[in-house]
């Protein structure tokens, strides 16, 4: 597994996982029917680190720390290596809250329950301290999306705040969103 920075000749893939994210309507509140143009804006904004990960296609096995995962080879060619998810990370708020962190994550469907999430999730902090970020905020996590509150909590965020029926999930009707905050100085 290498999580690295994203290039332009990452917009496909990054194009894939993030529209494939988006459609269900269940865990982010973009709009389902975002375009391409509009969904790699976002993503690639000014002032955003935008980051992939990449895997080996040709191995199954298990690379050392990340289950159901495999760590490319040196020599392995990019036509060898898939992305299965990307982030980014951005102050949350300018000017006086541009201490404070900003993040948010995809994995390819393909790839849910190998660990990527939570490997994005601690490079994610690992970058943030790097770039001097003092603490993350997670402005709207949606309260049905158990796995990222579940991996969230693990990493020390906790829930802050309750928006109060704030997302409109397309089974579950309206349903309350969560503000999660974690120091970076501990």
């Amino acid at each position: 597994m290498k999580i690295r920075a994203a290039t332009g000749a990452d917009h496909h893939a990054i194009w894939n996982i993030f529209h494939e994210t988006i459609a269900t309507g269940d865990t982010y509140a973009f709009d389902p029917k975002m375009s391409r143009e509009e969904a790699l804006a976002y993503w690639f904004r000014a002032g955003t680190h935008t980051y992939v990960v990449e895997l080996d296609r040709q191995s199954v096995g298990e690379a050392d720390g990340f289950p159901g995962t495999a760590t490319p080879s040196a020599t392995a060619s990019k036509q060898d290596r898939r992305i299965v998810g990307t982030y980014i990370l951005r102050p949350n708020q300018s000017g006086g809250g541009s201490h404070v962190a900003n993040a948010a994550f995809m994995v390819a469907g393909s790839a849910r329950g190998q660990r990527i999430g939570r490997a994005m999730a601690e490079h994610c902090l690992d970058e943030a301290r790097r770039m001097g970020f003092r603490a993350m905020q997670f402005n709207f996590v949606v309260s049905t999306n158990a796995p990222a509150i579940h991996l969230w909590e693990q990493l020390g965020f906790r829930i802050v705040g309750t928006l109060p029926a704030a997302f409109h999930h397309p089974e579950k009707g309206y349903v309350d969103v969560y503000v999660m905050y974690r120091s970076l100085l501990t």
